[in-house]
């Protein structure tokens, strides 16, 4: 399989977007370990629809104007990594989940090790909204983007979530 990608600014550092022929396949930090998202080979093709379209929504949601994206997803992993992320889909915005939460909302209460695991390994970040997991005791836990980047994610939806109640 062959991949696309397009880079974009954010607040929170440069993007690399990742499209294959189904969806949005990832979205990776300036500074990503290359070894942890396998998205390759990728050509440059700052054109493409489905990248275009992600970096609209992810400009919209930077700027307190998009609570949800509507980009189609093409997430690549295992069967449990997937069971893993539509999980995490399922977070609303503006909340958080513990691994352990999400651990029993798979089914599998025991695997907290393996939850993190999956999560850390997310590849389409941001939208999968991993940077709304986090420990048992509420710190925020490690996170590909940098803690820093998932503290500034967590406040930008914590207030817009404000902003509606």
């Amino acid at each position: 399989m062959s991949f696309v990608y397009k880079t974009m600014k954010s607040p929170i550092g440069l993007l690399t977007l990742v499209a294959s022929d189904k969806g949005l396949a990832g979205i990776l930090w300036e500074h990503d370990n290359p070894e942890r998202v396998r998205l390759t080979p990728r050509t440059e093709d700052t054109s493409n629809p489905v990248l275009l379209e992600t970096e609209k929504q992810l400009n919209e949601y930077f700027a307190g104007k998009r609570r949800s994206f509507s980009v189609t997803l093409d997430y690549v992993g295992t069967p449990f990594q997937k069971k893993v992320w539509k999980s995490m889909l399922a977070i609303p915005f503006g909340e958080t989940r513990s691994y352990g939460q999400l651990a029993k909302e798979i089914g599998n209460p025991k695997a907290v090790r393996a939850v993190g695991a999956a999560n850390g390994k997310n590849p389409i970040s941001i939208i999968g909204p991993c940077h709304r997991v986090i420990g048992a005791s509420g710190k925020l836990t490690g996170f590909a983007g940098s803690l820093k980047a998932k503290a500034y994610l967590l406040s930008l939806e914590a207030d817009q979530s404000n902003l509606f109640r």
